[in-house]
């Protein structure tokens, strides 16, 4: 199951993109509960209160399985490890509905969605039911993500976000996320503009001081949008040209070490298939 990046800017809690990092889960019958956990996530208890046992016995009703996690994707980095744990761990135990139940469970359905299906998505939740429809995607766009080392919790990410918005803004990211759903279309499109946003980033910075330094180092190296991703601590960079990636990547570096933001900025692929179950 692929990481994901959501928001994208403007496109607060209704875009994801799936990104080439994964999370594997196994579901075996056991005697009795026991959960593995390998790589990112591994430090968190391996008992009955792991994201993976609670998904699985929602699904099954007991939890008399044995559950192994493999994780690349890093917890607390606005990547959707939540959501990709909890849609792997639902297929892994035959839900019918991967996406609805790891929606339902981690509360994004535009992580889930981009998780289950690839790709770039655009997702809501109608009379109470999450959903989640494929947007086309050029292929010529490239990304960074610049990953600090320090966790930045979605709780408290979304508690210091104002409870009323003016309409003025509401209006600039509902215009910006066209623009930005189109240019992601056809890169020939995409302009630094439409990454721009209003609701969350700005109150968020709070959180993540150097966000605002890094975010124009990104985009003086290269990048046509520099965002957060989701509620951070990661951030993005999206490329119209992908041959400008190694030089947004160089430039991510630098400002990081004159920030003295530990982590690491890499270059990193959209998955394009979701959920792909083995075995």
């Amino acid at each position: 199951m692929p990481a994901s990046t959501s928001n994208l800017g403007p496109g607060y809690d209704v875009l994801g993109l799936a990104l080439r990092r994964y999370v594997e889960v196994d579901v075996r019958p056991a005697e009795r509960l026991t959960v593995s956990s390998e790589g990112e996530g591994a430090d968190f208890p391996c008992d009955g209160s792991h994201l993976a046992a609670t998904v699985v016995r929602s699904v099954l009703g007991h939890d008399h399985v044995a559950i192994a996690v493999t994780s690349s994707i890093p917890v607390g980095r606005g990547l959707g490890s939540s959501a990709a744990l909890a849609a792997a761990a639902a297929a892994a135990a035959g839900a019918s509905s991967p996406f609805e139940l790891a929606a339902a469970i981690d509360g994004h359905a535009e992580n889930a969605g981009a998780s289950v299906l690839g790709g770039l998505v655009a997702a809501t939740v109608i009379d109470g039911t999450p959903v989640a429809r494929r947007l086309p995607l050029d292929a010529g766009l490239g990304y960074v993500v610049l990953v600090p080392d320090r966790h930045l919790s979605t709780s408290l990410a979304r508690a210091v976000l104002p409870t009323e918005i003016p309409l003025e803004d509401a209006v600039h990211n509902l215009g910006r996320m066209g623009l930005l759903v189109a240019g992601l279309a056809d890169r020939r499109q995409l302009m630094g503009a439409a990454g721009d946003d209003r609701l969350h980033q700005g109150p968020r910075t709070a959180l993540f001081p150097e966000a605002p330094e890094l975010l124009q180092a990104l985009r003086a190296g290269g990048a046509t949008i520099a965002c957060w991703s989701g509620a951070g601590s990661t951030l993005l960079a999206i490329c119209s040209d992908a041959e400008a990636v190694a030089g947004v990547e160089a430039a991510a570096r630098r400002a990081m070490a004159e920030l003295g933001v530990a982590g690491d900025a890499t270059a990193i692929e959209p998955d394009l298939d979701g959920l792909v179950i083995t075995g």
